[in-house]
C-alpha cells in the first residue's frame, strides 16, 4: 500500500481503487475535433458534443460529484473527489465542459439556495443536463464587483431585470446563468441580491449574446444583454440584499478555497496541449538558439530548472489541503494556489516563446509550427488566468489583508 494510501480511509482507498477500474475501461477516445486549451473556451458544437457524454458518463459512474449529497445527485461520499481527479488526472482525461455550473454555480446553490432549487438544479448541474454561465463583470465593473448596475427591480412576485454584463463564458450554449444584480441603489454592498436566470429560454425575449473576439481570434466570452427579463422570485438565491454574501461564496469556491471540491477539469486539455515546465525540456531539445539545441544553453537551463522547481513545490504545497486544521485560515492554500499556477503556467508559456524564438510567431494553422502552436496560445490564455477569478493584485490584497492581517491598502 501506497504512503498516500495509508493516510486514506477504507472508503477513500476503495473508491482510489474503483476509480482506476473504471477509467481503465471507459475513457473516451480521442476528439473528432481540435479541443480548447480549457473548457472555458469551448466554442463549437462539436466541441459540446465529444464532451458533454464523456462528463455524463463519468457523473454516472459517481466520478463527478461525488461529495455531493444522494438528494441532490451526488455520490453522497466524504473527501472523495479530490480523489476522483488525481485518478482523471492520472490518466489524462477530457476536462468536463460544465466547469462554471461545476465550479460555481452547484456549491453556491448548496450553500444558500432553497431544498427546491438545491434538487432541481444540482443534479442536471451534474450530469451536465444544463450548461451554466457567470453573470458577474459588467463593463464599469471587474475588479470592483460591488459596483454592478444591471438593475433588478421588483415586480409583484417577479423581478424585471435590466442591464449588461460582459466576459461571460460559455453563454452561447447556457440554460442557467448565475447573476449579481442591485436592488438598491442607495447602499453599495448591502444594494445586492443574487439570481438565477433562465438563458436558453429567453433569446431574443428578453435577452441577447454576442461573442467577443479575444487576442487568441476564438470567441470563448461573450456579452448579454438584459432588457426587460422577467424572472420569478423563487430564482433568487437568499435574502434581497445579501447578494455580496452570496457572490463571496461564489468566489471563494471559483478561486479553489472552498469546501466542496470542484469535479475535476480532466488531465488532456487539448490536442499536444503543453502546460507543465517539464514539457520545456524537450521542446529546448526540439529548439536551436545560434545554431545548438536550446537545451544546451546554460541561462535556458537554468530558468527551465527553476520552474520545473516552482511548479513542483507548488503541486506538493497544494497537497496540503488535505491536511484537515494544518492551515489556520481555509482562504489561504486556495487563494495562494489560484495565484501561483496562473503566474508560473505565465512564466512558463513565456520561457517557451523564448525557446522557440522566430518560431513562436507561428500560431495553430501554421503546420511549420511547434507543438501545433499551442505554446503561443497558452501564452495569449495566461493573461485571462490571471485577470480572471481576481486579478493577480486583488488576490494579494485579499491574502495580505485577510489571511496575514496586514493594514489595507490606500
Amino acid at each position: 500500500m501506497s504512503e498516500k494510501g495509508k493516510k486514506e480511509s477504507p472508503e477513500q482507498i476503495e473508491f482510489r481503487e474503483y476509480c482506476r477500474e473504471w477509467l481503465s475501461k471507459n475513457t473516451p477516445g480521442d476528439p473528432p475535433v481540435r479541443l480548447p486549451q480549457m473548457a472555458i473556451e469551448i466554442t463549437t458544437q462539436a466541441e459540446m458534443d465529444y464532451l458533454v457524454p464523456w462528463q455524463k458518463a463519468a457523473w454516472e459512474a459517481g466520478l463527478c460529484g461525488a461529495d455531493y449529497p444522494k438528494a441532490y445527485g451526488g455520490g453522497g461520499r466524504t473527501g472523495c473527489q479530490l480523489i476522483a481527479n488525481e485518478e482523471m488526472q492520472r490518466v489524462g482525461t477530457p476536462y468536463f465542459p460544465n466547469v462554471i455550473a461545476l465550479g460555481m454555480a452547484a456549491p453556491t446553490i448548496l450553500h444558500h439556495g432553497s431544498e427546491e432549487l438545491k434538487k432541481r438544479f444540482i443534479p442536471k448541474i451534474l450530469s451536465c443536463e444544463e450548461i451554466w454561465c457567470q453573470g458577474f463583470s459588467e463593463p464599469d465593473a471587474g475588479s470592483d464587483l460591488a459596483s454592478v448596475q444591471t438593475f433588478a427591480e421588483r415586480a409583484g412576485d417577479n423581478w424585471v431585470i435590466n442591464g449588461q454584463k460582459i466576459w461571460t463564458s460559455l453563454a452561447t450554449f447556457s440554460s442557467w446563468m448565475i447573476i449579481l444584480c442591485r436592488t438598491d441603489r442607495s447602499v453599495k454592498h448591502k444594494g445586492l441580491t443574487y439570481f438565477i436566470v433562465p438563458i436558453e429560454s429567453y433569446i431574443g425575449k428578453g435577452i441577447e449574446v454576442r461573442p467577443l473576439i479575444k487576442i487568441t481570434g476564438e470567441t470563448g466570452f461573450n456579452e448579454v444583454f438584459l432588457t426587460d427579463l422577467e424572472i420569478p422570485d423563487k430564482y433568487r438565491l437568499d435574502d434581497v440584499g445579501n447578494g455580496w454574501s452570496v457572490a463571496m461564496t461564489t468566489l471563494i469556491h471559483e478561486r479553489g478555497a472552498g469546501p466542496m471540491v470542484t469535479p475535476s477539469a480532466g488531465g488532456r486539455r487539448a490536442d499536444d496541449a503543453p502546460g507543465n515546465a517539464m514539457d520545456l525540456i524537450d521542446l529546448a531539445r526540439q529548439s536551436e538558439r545560434n545554431g545548438r539545441p536550446a537545451a544546451e544553453d546554460p541561462v535556458i537551463r537554468d530558468r527551465m530548472i527553476e520552474l520545473i522547481i516552482r511548479q513542483k513545490g507548488f503541486r506538493q504545497s497544494i497537497r496540503r489541503v488535505r491536511v484537515k486544521g494544518l492551515v489556520d485560515n481555509p482562504m489561504r492554500i486556495g487563494l495562494q494556489g489560484k495565484l501561483l499556477f496562473t503566474e508560473i503556467a505565465q512564466e512558463v508559456s513565456a520561457l517557451a516563446l523564448e525557446i522557440e524564438g522566430a518560431a513562436s510567431t507561428l500560431f495553430m494553422n501554421d503546420e511549420n509550427a511547434p507543438n501545433k502552436g499551442q505554446w503561443p496560445l497558452m501564452y495569449l490564455n495566461s493573461y485571462g488566468m490571471t485577470i480572471a477569478a481576481g486579478t493577480s493584485e486583488v488576490l494579494r490584497n485579499i491574502l495580505g489583508e485577510r489571511v496575514l492581517g496586514m493594514p489595507k491598502t490606500k
